[in-house]
């Protein structure tokens, strides 16, 4: 299957525009690096702090799973992200929870909220307005505002970026906005050089890929420590703007598990492509893991695909892994015939929800 005649197919079936969005993204980190060093918050709100907890599902959480494996070898407290209505029990008053939702209308983040609150955590809310916003008025929590008018995937630069930029101004973390405008340069350029609708198949990665997984299942896998992100968003937004299954797993638990698992049934096994994610900083020991696995799994599968993380600098290469990825889920869309934007399943499940 080929993607001919390419701007017929966008202008026929990405009726809500999400190339713009993808394309947009480079200036969208530029805009939410500004939003972020506005904002302003007294040092001693933090003070204290032993722990980091994100609140946020779907699109909302991603930012919250980049910058915990960004900043998983130099902030010296533990981040996570929690994707529930309620909290663990160790989140408390020296907790700094982020509370993430883009519409502000997230019941899950929206519970938690609630929760935090009653354990007097140190919370600011990062939303485009909604119930959230509101509500964070009337508790006089910290509330950073950002632009609406996306899906919330859309929004990866303004659901992470701002918080790097706070996380900085509390002295948790050394300045970052050197490495935020690589990456958005590294970015752009990739756009301009090897992800666009203008480039060719043969030098468009993240076409070729799509072409290669179409009417097949993708199986992504990355390492535990850093492109954890990664695979999470790919599996993401193959579902939501491709509207397409997907598996993922992580080095090195999958050779634990996973990998045995590649014997039956044989005929299925050749449906799935493997996608390896790959950053020239994985563990040596993950990466020889790596090797010896697509060997073997090679003349199982339908196909090994691996992609190189681009940059020096580790912000740049994870951004590098997700904007590849993001632009793959685009072209598969288009393969499926599909309009990336919509997300009717979701809007049902929550329609559904409220009787």
């Amino acid at each position: 299957m080929k993607l001919d005649n390419i701007d017929m197919l966008i202008a026929d079936i990405d009726k809500g525009n999400m190339l713009k969005i993808l394309t947009g993204l480079p200036a969208q980190c530029k805009e939410a690096l500004e939003i972020g060093k506005r904002f302003t918050i007294p040092r001693s709100y933090f003070k204290g702090i032993n722990k980091i907890v994100f609140l946020g599902v779907g699109g909302s959480a991603i930012g919250g799973d980049l910058l915990r494996d960004y900043l998983l070898d130099e902030i010296g407290l533990p981040i996570i992200v929690n994707r529930n209505y309620t909290l663990p029990e160790f989140v408390d008053r020296d907790t700094l929870l982020f509370a993430c939702s883009y519409s502000g209308d997230t019941e899950e983040t929206l519970s938690a909220y609630k929760e935090g609150i009653k354990r007097k955590s140190r919370i600011i809310a990062l939303t485009s307005g909604g119930s959230l916003k509101k509500i964070a008025g009337k508790d006089g929590v910290p509330c950073v505002i950002i632009p609406g008018g996306l899906p919330p995937r859309g929004a990866l630069g303004y659901s992470s970026i701002p918080i790097l930029a706070l996380l900085s101004k509390a002295g948790l973390i050394e300045e970052k906005d050197a490495d935020i405008l690589k990456a958005s340069g590294v970015m752009a350029r990739m756009c301009k050089e090897e992800l666009s609708p203008g480039i060719d198949t043969a030098k468009n990665i993240a076409r070729s890929i799509a072409i290669k997984i179409y009417k097949r299942i993708p199986v992504i896998y990355g390492a535990s420590d850093h492109t954890d992100v990664a695979v999470t968003r790919w599996r993401g937004q193959i579902a939501e703007n491709s509207k397409s299954l997907s598996s993922s797993h992580l080095f090195p638990e999958m050779n634990h598990n996973e990998i045995v698992g590649w014997e039956y049934p044989k005929r299925l096994l050749k449906e799935l492509i493997v996608i390896l994610l790959r950053d020239a900083q994985d563990n040596p020991r993950v990466q020889k893991r790596m090797d010896i696995t697509g060997a073997m799994i090679k003349k199982e599968s339908g196909g090994i695909i691996e992609v190189q993380s681009r940059g020096n600098d580790l912000l740049t290469r994870l951004f590098s892994l997700i904007y590849i990825g993001d632009f793959v889920s685009f072209y598969l869309a288009l393969l499926n015939r599909v309009d990336p934007t919509p997300v009717e399943r979701i809007k049902y499940l929550k329609k559904e929800l409220v009787k």
